[in-house]
């Protein structure tokens, strides 16, 4: 059972997620507020021409501009360690009701300019009717969007664990040689490699870059859009361990584990590889990984 306490996907918070997000709900609500006009009492918008278009296409203008600002903070918390599924529903339901002031905002505006005519609205019932809006113009694309990031992160989750190891199409050896089989985020089959030959990956946002060794021993990089974290869960029998938010090592190959001043740091077995942090997170895992090679 999921709870509101738990920790958010992460996946949620990349910028792609989040950019198409902003992009679906822009589409969903424009449509849906074009469609529900002929049925309101309440709603002023309008398409075509004269002052009440462009009043429209100023508050959606400004609205969008909101919610962009609102999910580049958003994108800022997948930092955050204790940010939760409660502080992402909580973040976008004060955003929903952002949008129910600044329409409101706009509406009582334009009554006073004579654009738009209230009717002798109460302000209350503006303000319930925007906030109903203005739930179902953002809330239904959000849960949407949501919903399939989620369901498509889990999807290349169960991809790369079918795929952890594949009988090697090399020269019979005596035994089975193990590969690490990488997909990218729309489940395409992008990178397989001998785990013997893989030294470290590392995050950069919605992309991982892949440092590994070639046929002839040089120190390659291919970078790929996927997730660490889908990395991480789905090799966590393998030897690769995660040692930092932004690194997972092949512990085979490292060469020594030093402690400094700031914790401990990895030195792997290539001179063209840098040094990798091991944050305070991650110590005891690779610690005790570190110690138990065989």
């Amino acid at each position: 059972m999921y709870s509101l306490r738990d920790q958010l996907p992460r996946v949620l918070l990349g910028k792609h997620q989040l950019v198409m997000t902003v992009l679906f709900a822009a589409f969903f609500s424009l449509v849906f507020l074009l469609v529900s006009i002929p049925f309101s009492h309440n709603a002023w918008f309008q398409l075509g021409s004269g002052e009440v278009f462009w009043f429209t296409v100023v508050f959606y203008v400004f609205s969008i501009t909101i919610i962009s600002f609102s999910k580049v903070g958003l994108h800022m918390m997948r930092e955050a360690k204790n940010f939760t599924r409660l502080h992402y529903v909580l973040w976008n339901s004060a955003e929903i009701l952002l949008i129910a002031v600044v329409y409101s905002f706009f509406t009582i505006e334009g009554d006073k300019f004579g654009i738009i005519d209230l009717h002798d609205m109460q302000f209350w019932r503006l303000f319930l009717s925007a906030v109903v809006y203005a739930t179902i113009s953002l809330g239904v694309p959000y849960l949407v969007a949501a919903m399939y990031f989620m369901l498509e992160e889990k999807d290349n989750t169960i991809r790369l664990m079918n795929y952890e190891n594949v009988v090697s199409d090399a020269p019979i050896s005596p035994s089975e040689e193990k590969r690490i089989t990488l997909f990218d985020n729309s489940g395409v089959l992008k990178f397989s490699i001998n785990s013997d030959n893989l030294y470290f990956i590392e995050s950069d946002d919605n992309y991982i870059q892949v440092w590994y060794t070639d046929s002839i021993g040089e120190m390659r990089r291919y970078m790929l859009r996927c997730r660490l974290k889908t990395v991480e869960e789905s090799f966590s029998d393998s030897d690769l361990v995660r040692c930092h938010r932004k690194y997972i090592i092949n512990i085979r190959r490292v060469r020594l584990l030093a402690s400094g001043r700031d914790g401990y740091s990895l030195e792997l077995e290539s001179d063209a590889t840098p040094q990798i942090p091991v944050s305070k997170t991650y110590e005891q895992a690779v610690l005790a990984r570190f110690n138990s090679r065989a």
